[in-house]
C-alpha cells in the first residue's frame, strides 16, 4: 500500500466509524500518537522506553503519555509527548483520525491513539529520560499474513489474547500491540480484517 492510499484510506474509515470512547473513572488518561511515516512506503513509528520510566520499562510502545491538567486536549497530550520525547515537531504532524480508547490491563491507563501522517525528515531526538531510541518498521512488514502471535495469558482469572510482533530483535506487544492490530484490521483488506478480529 502507497503513503497516499494509507493516508486517504485512514481518513475515510476512521471519520465513518464510531469509536469506542470509555467514561471518565478511576483510570488515568494518556494519549498517544501512531506516526505514519513516509519513506517512499509507508512506516510507522515506536519507541523504547528506558530502563529507568516510572511504567512500562524497556517495553515498545508509540510515543505519547499522560494527559496534563494543563493540556488542551487529549490530542495536545500526544502531540506534545512526542516532540518531548523524540522532537517530533507539532506541525509536521497531520492528524488522521482517533482510534477506540484502550484500557491497559496491567497499569491503570486509558489511552486514547491518534494516527498522524509525517511527511518531512525529521531528525529524531530520543531525550534519553523516558525514550531509549525510535524503531522505524514498514508498514507492509506490520501488515503481512501471519506477522503478529498470539499467546493467551491470565491475569486476575481472566484469560487475555495478547499480540506480539517481533522486527529485527525487538518485540512490540501489550497495549501498543492490542492498538496497533486493531488498527491495522481497520485499515487492511477484508480478508486480514476477518481472521484479526
Amino acid at each position: 500500500m502507497t503513503i497516499d492510499e494509507l493516508e486517504r484510506r485512514t481518513r475515510r474509515i476512521l471519520a465513518a466509524r464510531q469509536r469506542r470512547v470509555v467514561p471518565d473513572g478511576s483510570l488515568i488518561r494518556a494519549a498517544v500518537l501512531i506516526p505514519i511515516l513516509d519513506r517512499g512506503e509507508p512506516a510507522i513509528l515506536f519507541v523504547k522506553r528506558t530502563e529507568t520510566v516510572a511504567h512500562h520499562k524497556g517495553q515498545i510502545a508509540f510515543p505519547g503519555g499522560v494527559v496534563d491538567p494543563d493540556d488542551p486536549s487529549a490530542l495536545d497530550a500526544a502531540l506534545r509527548e512526542a516532540e518531548e520525547e523524540v522532537g517530533l515537531p507539532r506541525r509536521a504532524v497531520e492528524v488522521l483520525g482517533i482510534l477506540d480508547d484502550s484500557e491497559t490491563v496491567a497499569t491503570p491507563f486509558v489511552i486514547t491513539p491518534f494516527v498522524g501522517l509525517v511527511r518531512e525528515a525529521v531528525d529524531w531526538k530520543p531525550d534519553g529520560v523516558e525514550i531509549d531510541r525510535v524503531l522505524e518498521v514498514p508498514y507492509a512488514a506490520l501488515a503481512a499474513d501471519g506477522s503478529f502471535r498470539v499467546e493467551y495469558r491470565e491475569r486476575g482469572g481472566v484469560v487475555r489474547p495478547v499480540h506480539f510482533f517481533d522486527y529485527r530483535g525487538d518485540t512490540i506487544w501489550g497495549a501498543t500491540a492490542r492498538i496497533l492490530t486493531d488498527y491495522l484490521a481497520l485499515v487492511g483488506d477484508v480478508e486480514r480484517q476477518g481472521h484479526q478480529r
